[in-house]
């Protein structure tokens, strides 16, 4: 697999097919349409992520640090890496500019990943993951990445429109938006995808998200901190996260509405009524917290696609997640473990 999508400068009219364009690649031990993927995620904002680690942090002095990982992220393309280990196919569609973006690309197809990179003038950014091993600590440094002109993001949409419409039975929109891009750009996405016959599955923040919710995705998952951007004030338990499901559902917001309370678990709500799942007891000490939210969204679209129910799709995501924050920094869960951890996901009907 690799690189089978469509790409040329910002600058141009009209994109230009890869040699490998023409190609159909198959996903590790997944199933989808000979026509398209079953699962096309979308990266605005992707990222080089390098990961370093140290013992012990000195403010004095140099830190000498060992190089551990060097991968790329950002939310949509981490969702496509986590389907594959799930067992299902996935698409990552994705920005890449400069010298960075063309190391990008060369990652994700030595990684394996079937991904479709769109050409930018700006630099795709770097980020920093620092791991301290002594305190089991992780210091994720982000920085905000390149500004995307109004063309670029309209030929976005045009490209994305066009692997749409091979009929991929869901599109996730995962990550923040690069600056320059218009608030409504998710709203825009949310629109083509639905006319396409496609189900947006959304997981973002900022000033993107009241726009794509006015237009209304299939799944939104949002985690405490989303939540209380929406609310306006703190979310701490299943009450609070009910009161906001409720009014995601009955103002055409989602269909389904996911909402991550850490520790606790998740909420799944649906026009059939809300359900608790408690996070399972973790068999070791947490490391991380950085890829728990990429890890269920993977897991609950992973489901949804074979069919699942939402409630059993968000159980396998609620141990997906817990699976993930036995990993340092953004390393990849255990699929196994994961698997493990579904069984002991309780859940409870709340009507």
């Amino acid at each position: 697999m690799g690189r089978r999508g469509l790409q040329g400068t910002a600058m141009s009219t009209a994109a230009t097919p890869s040699p490998s364009t023409a190609e159909t690649t198959d996903g590790a031990g997944g199933s989808g349409s000979a026509s398209g993927p079953s699962i096309l995620t979308l990266t605005m904002n992707p990222a080089i992520d390098l990961c370093w680690e140290v013992d012990r942090l000195e403010g004095i002095g140099k830190n000498r640090a060992r190089v551990r990982s060097v991968a790329v992220g950002g939310g949509g393309i981490n969702v496509a890496r986590h389907v594959v280990r799930l067992g299902g196919r996935a698409t990552a569609f994705h920005t890449a500019g400069g010298e960075v973006g063309l190391r990008l690309n060369r990652l994700l197809d030595e990684e394996g990943i079937d991904h479709v990179a769109v050409d930018i003038d700006d630099e795709t950014r770097e980020a920093l993951v620092l791991f301290e091993t002594q305190s089991h600590r992780s210091f994720h440094i982000v920085p905000p990445g390149p500004r995307l002109h109004r063309r670029e993001g309209e030929r976005c949409l045009d490209v994305l429109e066009r692997f749409v419409a091979g009929s991929p039975s869901y599109v996730v929109a995962s990550g923040s938006l690069p600056a320059g891009l218009p608030d409504d750009f998710y709203a825009t996405v949310a629109r083509r995808v639905r006319r396409a016959g496609s189900r947006l599955i959304l997981d973002t923040s900022g000033p993107a998200l009241p726009a794509a919710l006015a237009e209304g995705v299939f799944l939104f998952r949002c985690n405490r901190t989303e939540a209380e951007s929406l609310t306006g004030h703190p979310v701490s338990g299943f009450d609070d996260a009910r009161s906001l499901n409720e009014r995601l559902l009955t103002t055409g917001a989602a269909e389904i509405a996911v909402t991550t309370l850490g520790a606790l678990g998740a909420l799944c709500s649906t026009a059939h009524g809300h359900t608790e799942l408690h996070a399972p007891p973790l068999p070791g000490e947490p490391l991380s917290d950085a890829g728990a939210g990429d890890s269920m969204v993977a897991a609950l679209t992973t489901r949804l696609a074979a069919s699942e129910d939402p409630v059993s799709a968000c159980a396998l995501g609620v141990a997906t997640a817990a699976a993930a924050m036995l990993t340092p920094s953004t390393e990849p869960f255990d699929a196994e473990v994961a698997r493990s951890l579904r069984s002991q996901v309780r859940t409870a009907r709340r009507g």
